[in-house]
């Protein structure tokens, strides 16, 4: 049985004040127990995440380097994330991909990385509009997943999160069926590497994910869970993470 994940993504949104508004906001929150929750802070507030927010509650950087340390301005490190508390990461989001050009083997190595390094990792594919009107959703997708395999041989660190590009920030959803579509497909994908690999790996949805169509998506055999991203900061965050309940 797949443990439903919900992962709130602020990007780069957050003042202390906000962000200390919204830690307390969820350790005062009654949250469904069945249900695995990491919230990304920026990284400049990583650490002050950790330190004021309840125990149950896992903290993601939304980047990490492939490399143990050095000069590398700019970048963070896996053994400094460990040493302060951090367990998880978000890489491979659209936007490190479309706006500072990540590709997939840049992805891939940071992937194979930070999960060898003792990281887990909310690991991000999706497609654009374009791909998706002329019908490339599942090639795209494929190509992304392809270029992972190559790189990775335990999964067990690995939460999948599918964010169609086009829905991201925009309002528009995919609808219920077209989102369980791609992840059936995904889980497919995931079977030609092993049955294990395919009924465990957690395959979240994120695209303007909101507590309005939260629960239908959550209804689906192959949707495990959200990345949440605006709806994050706000106080609606609670219901999402408590869509089964």
């Amino acid at each position: 049985m797949r443990k439903f994940f919900v992962g709130g993504n602020f990007k780069m949104n957050g003042s202390v004040s906000s962000i200390k508004e919204i830690v307390a906001n969820l350790n005062h929150a009654t949250l469904d127990e069945a249900t695995e929750v990491v919230i990304s802070p920026p990284a400049l507030y990583l650490s002050l995440v950790r330190e004021t927010l309840r125990s149950d509650i896992e903290v993601a950087a939304q980047n990490v380097f492939d490399k143990p340390n050095g000069a590398f301005t700019g970048e963070i490190s896996v053994a400094q994330l460990k040493d302060s508390n951090i367990k998880w990461a978000i890489l491979g989001h659209s936007e490190r991909r479309t706006i500072l050009g990540e590709s997939d083997d840049v992805v891939s190595s940071k992937t194979k990385y930070a999960t060898e390094n003792g990281l887990h990792v909310i690991w991000c594919c999706g497609e654009s509009l374009e791909d998706r009107e002329a019908g490339n959703t599942i090639e795209v997708v494929s190509a992304q997943i392809e270029s992972l395999k190559s790189q990775i041989s335990d999964w067990s660190k690995i939460v999948i999160a599918y964010e169609p590009i086009w829905a991201i920030g925009t309002g528009k959803v995919a609808t219920t069926e077209q989102a369980q579509e791609v992840h059936k497909a995904i889980r497919d994908l995931l079977r030609g590497i092993s049955s294990q690999v395919a009924d465990e790996t957690r395959i979240l949805y994120g695209g303007s994910v909101s507590e309005k169509n939260c629960k239908e998506l959550s209804t689906q055999p192959d949707i495990d869970g959200f990345l949440v991203g605006g709806a994050s900061l706000k106080p609606a965050f609670v219901d999402i993470i408590n869509a089964r309940k």
